[in-house]
């Protein structure tokens, strides 16, 4: 997935009300960048940290910044959580994943479950149907470790119930992580943070649902999905 070119390098002042991040640019402007991350953001929003932002062209736009990469310790790391979709879309397209690499159709956004949308459907004659759950990773709290939710996600295990409600209707269910940092050799869920959500996980993988964690390549102009991370 390209991303908007040339983004814009800056210094982090500080994320607040969970969608807006102060910057202050190379030419020592001080900016306000939308956030499109809602989760907690652990370990990603010290003070002085070198970010990279996009810029829209669309007179519009309240904010015409948007925060797109972080470089910690010569790691990127995604930080738009409007990205993952797309970017798993594209590998699925690309035939990037083998688990997926038999389903020739796809539908974004499709309804279903208890008033919830699925992410990516892929469908193909004589198989069943494949309900494909997306979620962004970019906790790292141990070395090479990334760790998926960084905070209470409700949601998140109500997603998988439906998975497993989906598997059992008859179809496949894939609960797909995407890893969106280049540090990461690993990959395990953080029960410390959300137990219920482990629970419900444990519960989905009993039920039949799939889980699969890959890797990025990320760089200031594009990142692509690349390669499975093993769970820990």
């Amino acid at each position: 997935m390209k991303l908007p070119s040339p983004l814009i390098p800056a210094r982090l002042l500080k994320r607040y009300k969970r969608f807006l991040a102060d910057m202050e640019l190379e030419t020592g402007d001080i900016i306000t960048a939308h956030c499109a991350n809602p989760g907690s953001m652990l370990g990603l929003k010290d003070e002085g940290s070198k970010c990279w932002l996009s810029k829209s062209d669309n007179p519009k736009r309240k904010l015409a910044y948007s925060w797109e990469l972080l470089e910690l310790d010569r790691a990127l790391i995604g930080i738009n959580t409007a990205h993952p979709n797309r970017i798993v879309e594209e590998a699925v397209t690309q035939k990037a994943i083998p688990e997926l690499g038999a389903y020739d159709n796809l539908q974004r956004e499709v309804k279903y479950g208890k008033n919830s949308r699925i992410d990516l459907l892929l469908t193909q004659e004589g198989l069943p149907d494949c309900y494909v759950e997306v979620k962004n990773v970019h906790l790292l709290r141990q070395q090479g470790l990334a760790e998926f939710p960084d905070s209470v996600t409700k949601r998140g295990a109500k997603h998988l119930e439906e998975l497993g409600d989906m598997v059992e209707a008859g179809h496949r269910a894939v609960m797909l992580y995407l890893v969106q940092r280049t540090d990461a050799t690993s990959f395990s869920l953080a029960a410390d943070i959300d137990p219920a959500y482990k629970e419900a996980f444990e519960r989905a993988k009993a039920r039949g649902v799939e889980a699969y964690a890959y890797g990025c390549n990320i760089t200031t102009t594009e990142i692509t999905l690349t390669k499975p991370v093993p769970f820990a």
